[in-house]
């Protein structure tokens, strides 16, 4: 068999890469070990640009409705001014959120940690005399809850013992504790500085990434890239939108209906579920448990009362806000949004659920459109019965006999 000299190249490349495959099977950890230095030198930057794309949402809705308007749109000294006032003023709003968040969940927080301790005192003597009376004509069970000393004096005594007992531990991990934080603070302040830098060359970054692209790839396969990229940035940018807007609508309905009925921590359970409410779905949960367990140490009545609203209000949500907010900004049906939600959780966590709505959505519309153009190909009318009703101008005739 006689092969040319194209033939030969191929061959030698497929040899050559099946045998780097082989050696990094051979020393999968030293390749893994590389991978991971490599991820922590560039975790920084990666860090930087997620910080610079949700930044930019803030940032882009403020520069075109302060500096797009007709009176500064012509103005020189606008345009230079528009890109770094707009980061500005973005900071500072996130600033100023967290601020005014911590200013107002902190003493809040501390109140009830004072007043959780106070009613605990009173709630475990008050728990162990009603099962009691409970379970009274249950010998054995009498017995054992007589056996317990169930004396809170007792406990701290004992948490306060097992504390000093491990202080030696806790001192000699006191630097590695440090170490860790001035590395955590230092990946951030670097992450930080290179999000600005993105932010206001962005323009500048995407030509510059278009010219990489054109030099070493095929035109068409360009154009497929940059439409999924700009797909993807839109569905990203969309989802984050929506989640805070929804997180904020699911707070403000929690802290107006618990103030109605005069629930306790409504401020606190209020600002906690929208906080949680962040994670798609199966985030408030999260906060209904921790604000049911607050609610309970002060009245258990009111902590069944919190639950049945909290249900109440759950069913408005993910059946109402949330397909039509989150689900409609990124252009993905409800059934897809649950999917994407359960099957990011499985995968990776809280961030899975936060990311894979996105990437679902591209998928999603990437498929839609394939299908689309094949059907088109095909010469199939894609037009469903209620379509063709419309373009008819109103309901089809009947056929008569």
């Amino acid at each position: 068999m006689n092969l040319d000299d194209k033939s030969v190249k191929q061959l030698r490349r497929l040899i050559l890469f099946t045998i780097v495959i082989l050696i990094a099977l051979w020393n999968y950890a030293i390749i893994f070990g590389w991978i991971r230095f490599a991820f922590g030198i560039i975790f920084p930057f990666l860090l930087g640009g997620a910080i610079a794309f949700v930044l930019n949402v803030p940032m882009t809705f403020l520069e075109e409705k302060i500096f797009h308007n007709k009176y500064l749109k012509e103005k020189k000294a606008a345009k230079k001014l528009a890109r770094p006032v707009s980061l500005v003023l973005t900071i500072a709003i996130v600033i100023g959120v967290i601020v005014l968040v911590m200013f107002i969940v902190i003493p809040e927080l501390a109140e009830t940690i004072l007043s959780l301790g106070r009613t605990i005192r009173m709630f475990i003597p008050d728990a162990q005399r009603f099962l009691e009376d409970l379970f009274k004509d249950n010998s054995e069970v009498s017995r054992w809850l007589n056996s317990l000393n169930l004396n809170l004096d007792q406990l701290l005594n004992r948490a306060m013992v097992f504390v000093q007992t491990g202080a030696g531990d806790v001192l000699n991990s006191t630097f590695t504790a440090i170490g860790s934080i001035v590395s955590g603070l230092t990946t951030f302040v670097i992450a930080f500085v290179f999000s600005c830098y993105v932010l206001l060359q962005k323009e500048k970054l995407k030509v510059q990434v278009e010219k990489v692209m054109y030099a070493f790839m095929p035109e068409k396969r360009v154009g497929w890239c940059l439409e999924v990229c700009t797909l993807t940035a839109k569905s990203f940018s969309s989802f984050l939108t929506g989640q805070c807007v929804e997180a904020l609508i699911l707070g403000f309905m929690f802290f107006i209906v618990m103030t109605v009925i005069n629930m306790p921590y409504a401020l606190l359970v209020a600002v906690l579920i929208a906080f949680t409410a962040l994670i798609p779905i199966f985030g408030a949960f999260i906060g209904c448990v921790i604000g049911a367990f607050l609610i309970l140490m002060v009245d258990p009545l009111k902590a069944l009362i919190f639950v049945i609203v909290f249900l109440v209000l759950q069913q408005i949500e993910g059946n109402l806000i949330y397909p039509k907010v989150v689900g409609a900004s990124v252009g993905l049906p409800s059934i897809w949004v649950l999917a994407a939600v359960t099957i990011g959780g499985n995968v990776m966590g809280i961030v899975g659920m936060l990311i894979f709505i996105p990437i679902v959505s591209v998928v999603y519309t990437l498929f839609r459109t394939s299908v689309y153009r094949r059907l088109k190909k095909q010469n199939r009318d894609l037009r469903t019965g209620a379509e063709l009703d419309e373009d008819a101008g109103g309901k089809p005739e009947k056929n008569e006999k």
